[in-house]
C-alpha cells in the first residue's frame, strides 16, 4: 500500500481578518486521495484583529500550527518561519486572501506525485483558466520580472511572481533563503533553478484584488524584485 503523503500548507498572514476564516475553511475542505494536510499559519504582526482571531482559531483547532512574529518582518520572513515548522513531504504556499483557490491543489501536486517534478508553479497566464482582469501595468511588470528571472535561471516560466509555489521538502531545504519581503519570489526561483531541481508549471485560476480590497504589493516591491534578479542572478 502506497504511503500517504503529508502536504504542508504554509499561510503567511498580515491584516487579513476579513478573509482568514474563509481561506482556512477552504483549505480544510480539500480532499485529495492519498494526501493529508497540515496547516502552518504565520502572523506577521497584524494590527487589524487578525492576531487575536488567530489565537481563538488555534484554541478551536489543535491540529493547526499558528506562529506569531513579534514585529512586522515581511512575507518572505513569514515564509522562512513557516517552512521551518513544516513536517510535510510537500510544501505549498497559500496567501491568506481569496485570490488563489485551494480547490486547485490537486493539479499543482500531480507533477510531484507522479515523480516528474520537484517544484511546481501555478501560472495565472497559462492553461486558459479564468482570472479577474485587473491592472495592466502589474501585468507588464510581472512579465518583465519573469523574463529577466528566466534569463538568469535558464527557465521558461510564464509567472514567476505567482503565490502558488509547491516544493518537495528536499528541494526547499537545499537552499538558504535571505529575502524577507517580496524579493523572496526571485530568490527562491533562481536558487532552486541553480540546484537543477525539476520545475513544472500548471495553469491556475485567479481572482485578484484591488488596492481598495486589500491588495498589498506596491511599486517598491517590484523595484526590490528587479534588484534581487541582478543580485542573485549575477552575484549568486
Amino acid at each position: 500500500m502506497q504511503k500517504e503523503v503529508l502536504l504542508s500548507v504554509v499561510i503567511p498572514v498580515y491584516n487579513e481578518f476579513e478573509f482568514l476564516r474563509k481561506i482556512l475553511e477552504k483549505v480544510q475542505s480539500i480532499n485529495i486521495p492519498g494526501v493529508s494536510i497540515e496547516m502552518v499559519i504565520v502572523d506577521d504582526f497584524s494590527t487589524d484583529g487578525t492576531r487575536e482571531d488567530l489565537r481563538k482559531i488555534a484554541d478551536e483547532n489543535k491540529n493547526l500550527k499558528v506562529l506569531f512574529h513579534d514585529k512586522n518582518k515581511g512575507k518572505g520572513a513569514a515564509l522562512h518561519t513557516g517552512f521551518t515548522a513544516t513536517e510535510g513531504d510537500i510544501i505549498i504556499i497559500q496567501d491568506a486572501d481569496l485570490e488563489y483557490d485551494p480547490s486547485e491543489y490537486h493539479k499543482l501536486l500531480q507533477p510531484i506525485l507522479d515523480g516528474k517534478a520537484d517544484v511546481v508553479y501555478g501560472s495565472r497566464f497559462a492553461g486558459g483558466e479564468p482570472h479577474r482582469v485587473l491592472f495592466f501595468w502589474h501585468y507588464v511588470l510581472n512579465n518583465i520580472l519573469t523574463f529577466f528571472c528566466n534569463i538568469f535561471s535558464n527557465l521558461n516560466l510564464t509567472d514567476m511572481e505567482t503565490c502558488y509555489k509547491v516544493f518537495r521538502k528536499e528541494a526547499i531545504n537545499s537552499i538558504s533563503l535571505i529575502e524577507k519581503r517580496f524579493g523572496f519570489e526571485v530568490e527562491v526561483t533562481i536558487k532552486l533553478a541553480r540546484k537543477k531541481w525539476r520545475f513544472y508549471e500548471v495553469g491556475i485560476s485567479y481572482s485578484g484584488r484591488t488596492y481598495d480590497e486589500g491588495k498589498k504589493i506596491r511599486l517598491r516591491d517590484g523595484l526590490r524584485a528587479i534588484y534581487c534578479i541582478f543580485k542573485y542572478g549575477i552575484l549568486g
